[in-house]
Formats: structure tokens, sequence, C-alpha cells
């Protein structure tokens, strides 16, 4: 293990991979926003960020050029890994546009199962000796990002940027499904048409109900929990009525898994408790229907296959970035 965070790397000239699907994203929604431009809340905000964006991302490349070593080459990526809590919420912006489909969600998932498990799960296991276990498992999202990732920085560095390129890339294949594809999940959906509704197993069409409404469900559980809390909390701040289907919370962290078991059976197994409480509160805190987490997991998979493709063919070769330079 070589902690040399100042280590001189090899000077990579043009833009690392990450930065470059970065730009692709940034670019297309752009466009987009142009499009729907008299349809949308703040256009001229949010081509303004993603101005700022582009200049952040070509100010670290600056920085990296004239100090080219691991930590510089860590941050570059990091970056564009800290701009996801930008774009996730940006999502919403566009989906609130479009009418919403959550009433076709949870009747599929009252045919399939003949009642709402995001519902039922919930009322079967109320104690905190559930409750909490679930709700750390969906707190600890990003520490399982940052732990096999941050592994990978330090044990396996030659693979990080193609690391970064996977995971970010695998979050903007979901971020562009949710833009398109307006889902909002129980915990939003179901106060909107009312529990009477959902009991009565009537689930009505409300259009563009969220553009103008975002009332969250309070989560079920023992309220009294620590992480009870800091999921609470941590949902006040950055939910947004967005990106129930697929779940990108167990799509993003079964590629995690993936990784995690490519670099080192160990970390994998010992961070599959987590996984598997995370899994399961998706829905228990009914953030999610119970198919959205079945077509997290086969995302997930396509997602990562295409994904690292993507990397062999554009980036590993050199093509890519010889195109762009």
């Amino acid at each position: 293990m070589d902690l040399n965070w100042f280590k001189r790397v090899d000077q990579k000239n043009g833009l690392f991979a990450v930065e470059s699907i970065s730009l692709i994203y940034n670019a297309v929604t752009t466009v987009m926003i142009f499009f729907l431009f008299n349809r949308m809340d703040h256009p001229g905000v949010m081509l303004i960020e993603r101005a700022c964006i582009v200049l952040i991302t070509f100010a670290m490349i600056y920085i990296y050029q004239k100090y080219p070593c691991r930590i510089s080459a860590f941050a570059r990526m990091a970056v564009q890994m800290g701009f996801l809590a930008y774009w996730y919420p940006d999502t919403f912006e566009f989906n609130r546009l479009f009418p919403n489909l959550d009433h076709l969600f949870a009747s599929a998932e009252q045919f399939i199962f003949s009642f709402q498990p995001s519902v039922n799960f919930s009322e079967m296991f109320p104690s905190m000796w559930f409750s909490e276990p679930f709700n750390m498992g969906y707190f600890f999202y990003y520490p399982l990002i940052a732990i096999v990732t941050i592994y990978y920085f330090i044990y396996r560095f030659e693979l990080f940027e193609k690391v970064s390129f996977v995971l970010v890339t695998a979050f903007f294949i979901y971020y562009l499904i949710y833009i398109f594809l307006p889902v909002a999940g129980p915990q939003f959906y179901f106060p909107a048409i009312g529990m009477d509704n959902v009991m009565a197993e009537n689930f009505p069409a409300i259009g563009d109900y969220f553009n103008n409404n975002s009332i969250l469900l309070p989560k079920p559980g023992y309220s009294h929990g620590f992480f009870y809390n800091l999921v609470e909390a941590s949902q006040e701040v950055g939910e947004r009525p967005t990106a129930a289907f697929p779940s990108s919370h167990v799509g993003i962290s079964t590629i995690i898994m993936i990784m995690a078991y490519r670099v080192n059976r160990k970390l994998c197994y010992t961070l599959l408790p987590l996984y598997f409480l995370l899994c399961c509160a998706t829905v228990y805190i009914q953030a999610h229907y119970l198919i959205d987490v079945f077509a997290g997991w086969i995302s997930a998979v396509l997602i990562y296959m295409v994904s690292t493709w993507m990397y062999k063919r554009w980036f590993a070769s050199g093509v890519f970035r010889k195109l762009i330079e």
C-alpha cells in the first residue's frame, strides 16, 4: 500500500473519462433546457449553474497540470462525483413538467402482490429493532460508495479512473431515466392521493401535481431512533418527488458491491450486511415500490456492463481522448 498522496503521476493531457461523461451529460441537459425554456421554473439559473460546473472542471484540470500528483488526480475525479449532489435534484426540474406515472406503478404493485409491500412491510415490523437497522442501512448509502472508491484509490490506483467513470456514468444513466420516467414513489404519491385511496386499491392519475407540490409522507418505523432521524433530516433537505423507478439506491449499491467483490472479497462480505439492509430499507421507509428494487438489481448489472464497455471502448484505448483534444 502506497499512501503517498503527493507522489507524482504521469500527466495526462485533456480530460479524464469521468470529466468527459460529466460534460456530455451537462451538454445534453443544457440542450433540453433550451427546448423546455418557457416551461421551466428557473432555466436561466440552471444554465448559469451548468456553466459554473464547466468552469470548475477546467479549473481542476489546470491545477492538476500545475501539480500532477495523486491528490490532484483524486480531487479532479472526486469533484465530479461531488457534483452528483447537484445533478440528482436537477432531474426533478425536468420530470415535473411531464405527467406523473405513479398510478401505473402502484397499480402494477397491487396486481403483482395483491397488496402494497411498502405499506405492509413497515406495518409488520414497526419496532426499533427493525426500524433502526433498516434506516442505518439506508443512511450508509453514500458511505458505502465512499468506502469502496477510496479503497480503489489507496490500493488499486491504476483502476481508480475506471471505477470513477463507471460509477458516475451509472448515476447519469439513472438520471436520464428519471427525467423521462417521472415516478415519485410511495412516500410522495400516497399522501397526494390519500391513504383512503391506497387502502381502497384506487390509484388515480395526478398529472402534473408534483410540479407545484412536494409533500413527503412521514417515514414509518421507530420515530425516536438515531438513524431514523438522520434519514428523516437528509430527506427533508435533499429529497424530491423523483427517481423512484428503478431504485438507484439499489442499483448503485449493487454496482458498488460488484466493484468491491472484484477488488477484495473480504471487503465485499464485510459490506454485505449494510447492502442487504439498504435494499430492504428502500421499501421499508416507503421511498420505493418493491418493483423498483427488482428493477434496480436488473438495471445495475446491465448498466455496469454498458458503462464498463464504454470505458474500455472509448477511454482505455485513448480513442475518445484523441477525438476531444
